[in-house]
């Protein structure tokens, strides 16, 4: 195979996936399922995941001019965009309705999203990751919009895509600045300019925009306002989709420009990351306590939890940048399994909205109920859940940097967020209230239960033995750590 092609496979699988599902659907008849299209997008998912985990035994080296690179970091963030894909196709496929005509574009739109996602990962020069930023934003968008008979869906797919304009013109407006402090978009290359003379304005400025676009697409505070609205609106498969892939890619492209761009101006963007991080914790379980919207209160806690996740990336060193990643695989485990859960029990119309509206699911539906429980007390970070290590991880390395004031303050956030996951977790173990809202919850379906059980299954590996996905997370480390070692000695 070609070395080149080779390197951009996995986004190759799921191009022709999607292209294949688009031209098929007109072929359907009106009327007919669309599910099959639907296992189709599952099985270019499998394959693009076998093909991300092959290119672990490629050398590694960048492919077409230099703007793409495959390394054990790329990777290992591809292999987890197509397990979240995976989950949320088989969760789409009984919570969508089958026989909307629309529906073939759904699970395209889904692999396209996934093939701009894991260009952002393996992508080494600024105009690249701006390219598949916007992949995967205009795949969302439209998917936030997908119930469009709902006042909901078309009002958070409106404020999805004007303040994701907002962060675009930001992150594109800062690659610009630097392009004209340093001639170059290619990442490494700034990096090396950067540390010879002077550190030019226009690269400070550039660094500050692009922290401002990203913030806004991995919803931290204070660029969040976004969030609960469109997680509201938006079908619950595609919340946790959008909750978990996009965010993974987006903290994957920032760990990259901060430590491979931009390790000599860390006391610049230290600081700023340090500010976020907290904003982020105080404002996301702050603003969870007051919701009795479900779906807006994990809006809110996903706001938080990109505050922790925040908190590694000013450790500086190789344990930061693992725990970063390894948070971002037990976030997305227990976040996507429980939008399974949510998905299925609501149904497409999203008919449990509040938390009072779950109480005594565990009753009406044992598995169900358990499942969502076990992912509750995985977010809280309870020990022998994914949650905890993950928690645990992060706050380490900010502690082992000297981040101490971090550290207590992530702390206390994780003791505030205790709360709303146990009301939530009390609902749905109290002695059920007669109702035809939990009356009409269907039995879970082989999709969904195969999705249940790789969400779980993660979530419980994750936290009873993490040293494999932790000594792979140190190896995509590797790749990053020298030149912020470098920079500064």
């Amino acid at each position: 195979m070609n070395m080149q092609l080779a390197r951009i496979l996995p986004e190759v699988i799921l191009t022709i996936t999607g292209v294949i599902i688009m031209l098929a659907e007109p072929l359907l008849q009106k009327n007919s399922s669309r599910k099959p299209l639907g296992w189709f997008a599952v099985l270019g998912t499998l394959a693009a995941l076998f093909a991300s985990m092959w290119q672990l035994h490629l050398p590694d080296g960048t492919a077409y001019f230099g703007t793409v690179q495959t390394d054990a970091y790329s990777v290992f963030f591809h292999v987890l965009i197509a397990g979240i894909v995976l989950a949320t196709l088989l969760v789409s496929l009984d919570s969508i309705d089958g026989s909307a005509e629309s529906v073939g574009e759904f699970f395209a739109l889904i692999c396209f999203g996934a093939v701009g996602m894991m260009l952002m990962t393996s992508a080494v020069e600024l105009l690249l990751v701006f390219i598949g930023l916007e992949i995967s934003s205009i795949s969302t968008y439209i998917m936030a919009c997908f119930r469009r008979k709902s006042a909901k869906g078309p009002e958070s797919a409106i404020k999805y895509f004007l303040l994701g304009s907002f962060a675009t013109a930001f992150f594109l407006y800062g690659i610009a600045l630097i392009f004209g402090a340093t001639g170059t978009t290619a990442i490494a290359a700034i990096g090396r300019i950067l540390t010879v003379g002077q550190t030019p304005l226009l690269a400070v400025v550039g660094l500050a925009m692009i922290l401002i676009g990203i913030g806004f697409k991995v919803s931290a505070a204070p660029f969040q306002v976004w969030t609960p609205d469109v997680y509201e609106g938006a079908p619950s498969p595609v919340v946790g989709l959008m909750s978990t892939a996009p965010k993974a890619a987006a903290f994957a492209v920032l760990l990259r420009i901060l430590y491979v761009a931009f390790p000599l101006l860390h006391y610049h963007w230290q600081p700023l990351v340090w500010w976020m991080a907290v904003l982020s914790m105080c404002v996301g379980n702050l603003g969870a306590l007051r919701q009795q919207n479900v779906k807006r209160m994990l809006a809110y806690s996903s706001i938080a939890n990109a505050g922790y996740l925040l908190a590694a990336f000013t450790a500086l060193s190789q344990e930061g940048v693992a725990a970063a990643s390894f948070y971002a695989v037990t976030y997305a485990a227990m976040n996507v399994g429980i939008f399974a859960v949510v998905s299925h029990a609501g149904g497409f119309g999203d008919r449990l909205t509040l938390v009072q509206d779950y109480r005594g699911l565990a009753y009406r539906s044992p598995l169900l109920g358990g499942a969502m429980a076990f992912f509750l007390i995985s977010l809280i970070g309870i020990p022998f859940t994914g949650g905890f290590f993950g928690k645990f991880y992060v706050f380490a390395a900010a502690l082992h940097s000297g981040m101490v004031w971090l550290t207590i303050i992530g702390l206390i956030n994780s003791g505030i967020a205790c709360y709303y996951y146990l009301r939530l977790l009390a609902a749905v173990y109290s002695k059920p209230v007669h109702t035809d809202l939990l009356d009409g919850i269907p039995r879970p379906t082989m999709p969904l239960l195969l999705a249940l059980v790789l969400t779980v299954a993660a979530t419980l590996i994750l936290g009873i033995v993490p040293g494999q996905v932790l000594s792979l997370a140190r190896a995509g480390a590797n790749t990053l750590v020298p030149y912020v070692t470098t920079a500064m000695k």
